[in-house]
């Protein structure tokens, strides 16, 4: 009898461990009819069984990635995701798109595929908050661009941005990770360059939006997440920025998506 109790404790100790920590994590599939195939999202849900709505934090990878990167990187999001009770979306955005609608390539259409069809895709399979009070948006490096790009062009859908590394202003990388196939060369095409960089878009908030972005010391975007700091700071921009030690890599990332998290907890709480 002691040892069979024994074996029982052990038992429901192991089940509860397990319950404990596991999320669940499923691949979806989403077509897009603006690009014309399939595009593959990792969706993390908290593994609990309660039926409210929850609210979606939309995470973005960065360039020469894809929508494995972060929980490849950073498993430790499964347990975020249950203990923020947020559903977790890493889409999949392409090799080097930057998230833009491409005025020069079809097939680039990513500003139209998240902000429009993976939205709709979400909300419709997942028990979601569908209004702006339930959904932020960031990302590393190409996906702190993106997710700012985005969340500033579309404050009718998410309520609340960040970036980490971000490339906050792409002008002064002409040559570097594709942004020239996206957008034509910048001597050619000066204005796409000019209106699809972040630095330049702070003129479309109005203050509503939360806003959460940070940079190490040792990035190569250091420099240009310190002048959209400033910008916003003349501007009169509401927001937060950290800078710290640090460098673009995996280490600085998985310390910085917990400020975040907090942050946009605390958002989706208000």
């Amino acid at each position: 009898m002691y040892h069979f109790k024994k074996k029982l404790i052990g038992l429901l100790i192991g089940i509860l461990c397990i319950s404990s920590v596991n999320s669940q994590i499923d691949t979806l599939l989403v077509y897009s009819k603006t690009m014309q195939k399939n595009i593959p999202n990792l969706i993390i849900t908290p593994d609990n069984s309660s039926g409210y709505k929850k609210p979606v934090l939309y995470l973005l990878h960065g360039a020469n990635g894809n929508y494995t990167e972060w929980l490849k990187h950073v498993p430790a999001l499964q347990e975020y995701a249950k203990k923020f009770d947020i559903i977790i979306v890493c889409p999949d955005g392409g090799i080097t798109s930057w998230y833009f609608d491409s005025p020069i390539d079809t097939k680039m259409q990513y500003e139209t595929y998240i902000s429009k069809e993976l939205i709709e895709a979400i909300d419709s399979k997942y028990k979601t908050i569908t209004e702006k009070k339930g959904r932020a948006i960031t990302g590393l490096s190409m996906g702190g661009h993106g997710a700012l790009y985005l969340a500033f062009k579309h404050q009718d859908i998410w309520g609340a941005t960040g970036s980490m590394s971000g490339g906050v202003d792409i002008r002064p990388f002409p040559n570097n990770w594709d942004i020239s196939k996206r957008l034509g060369t910048y001597p050619k095409n000066k204005d796409a360059w000019e209106e699809n960089t972040i630095i330049n878009l702070v003129y479309l908030l109005d203050g509503n939006l939360k806003i959460i972005f940070d940079c190490g010391t040792n990035d190569f975007f250091y420099q240009v997440n310190k002048n959209l700091h400033k910008k916003l700071l003349e501007r009169n921009i509401a927001h937060d920025y950290i800078e710290r030690p640090g460098g673009h890599d995996w280490n600085y990332w998985s310390n910085a998506i917990k400020y975040q998290l907090t942050y946009f907890n605390d958002y989706f709480k208000k």
